[in-house]
């Protein structure tokens, strides 16, 4: 997804859709791994929307499509995608997300809307080098980082029609 791609913004979904499905496929050749057509068709679906899908959700779609698969077939394939960088997991929603970095080493930070469930992943570098520094300053080695940040997105109006910019100073 480009940086201009923000999921409440308006842009080409379906080149998204396209852009991850090729992106997934170079990945698991350079990689000599297998994606099967179920593991395709799930990532296609989490793709299909900006908003986190559930196992269960996924499940339901594939049914939907056809598909007679199981739960185990499901998390199977969810594994698998995160295994290679294709799929983030967002542990406060027990949720998958597409990754917009597939391929390159990074930690995922993620900007929540509790109000419409969009998620957007950022790309700071400067705040994983600040885990990076605090994590070794106290010996310690993180084996996966990820970052969620909950809140409203901008097109989600605030409570009480309360600027979403921060407080007023009046």
């Amino acid at each position: 997804m480009s940086a201009n791609a923000l999921p409440y913004r308006h842009h080409n979904h379906d080149a998204c859709i396209a852009d991850a499905l090729a992106d997934a496929k170079a990945i698991c050749q350079r990689q000599n791994a297998r994606l099967t057509a179920v593991r395709e068709r799930v990532l296609e679906l989490i793709w299909q929307s900006h908003r986190p899908l559930g196992a269960y959700d996924i499940l339901g779609m594939l049914a939907a499509d056809g598909h007679n698969a199981a739960p185990p077939t499901v998390y199977r394939a969810l594994d698998f995608l995160q295994q290679h960088g294709l799929v983030h997991r967002i542990a406060s929603l027990n949720a998958f997300i597409g990754c917009t970095h597939a391929g390159t080493r990074h930690q995922g930070m993620f900007l929540i809307c509790h109000s419409c469930g969009n998620v957007l992943e950022l790309s700071a570098p400067e705040v994983s080098d600040a885990i990076d520094v605090a994590s070794a300053d106290v010996g310690f080695q993180p084996d996966h980082v990820t970052v969620e940040v909950s809140g409203l997105c901008p097109e989600c109006p605030a409570p009480n029609g309360a600027l979403q910019n921060g407080p007023s100073h009046e």
